[in-house]
């Protein structure tokens, strides 16, 4: 792949949520260290040249929730995130099909959504150029925050798998 990629992908897990008795799964808030912790995200991605120009995010509320954090620190580079039901119980293909569908003229895409579905799409879209060790990491854990940033030689609609570089993975707290 050539240094300057087309588009930047990034595949971020929502911060850590809480467990309040009597609400919906859909409905979980961030916990007190989710809403601490998800600026952070937000920094890695201004810090690291990885600023979103369109935003996908599930439904739920924490991942709401960790896009309002994470894009609070983005100030006004932050885009209008589009909230899509269908990423809520999404397994990896059809995250992979929603993200197919992002418009030609997106850059850099961050997508916020669950496990095991992050960790499924990354591990799908890793490509052989990819950074081992970052491959490694995510592989082995994929912990709240968690996020994958991937260089990308193709249209969206195109993206399959083994396609994508994956040039890190960090858990910015």
């Amino acid at each position: 792949m050539s240094s300057s990629p087309e588009r930047r992908l990034v595949i971020l897990r929502h911060a850590k949520s809480d467990y309040p008795l009597g609400v919906s799964d859909h409905d979980r808030p961030l916990a007190g260290r989710g809403n601490r912790e998800a600026p952070a995200a937000g920094r890695w991605l201004v810090e690291n040249g990885f600023v979103p120009d369109y935003l996908l995010v599930s439904s739920a509320l924490r991942t709401r929730s960790t896009c309002a954090w994470a894009t609070s620190e983005l100030g006004d580079e932050a885009p209008t995130p589009y909230i899509d039901d269908r990423l809520y119980e999404a397994g990896a293909t059809e995250m992979l099909s929603i993200i197919n569908e992002t418009p030609d003229t997106v850059r850099t895409l961050m997508v916020i959504g669950h496990m095991p579905t992050v960790q499924d799409l990354s591990m799908r879209l890793a490509s052989v150029e990819s950074d081992e060790e970052s491959v490694m990491e995510m592989a082995t854990r994929y912990p709240t925050l968690g996020l994958t940033a991937f260089e990308i030689n193709k249209p969206w609609a195109e993206l399959d798998g083994r396609d994508a570089k994956l040039v890190s993975f960090v858990v910015p707290r």
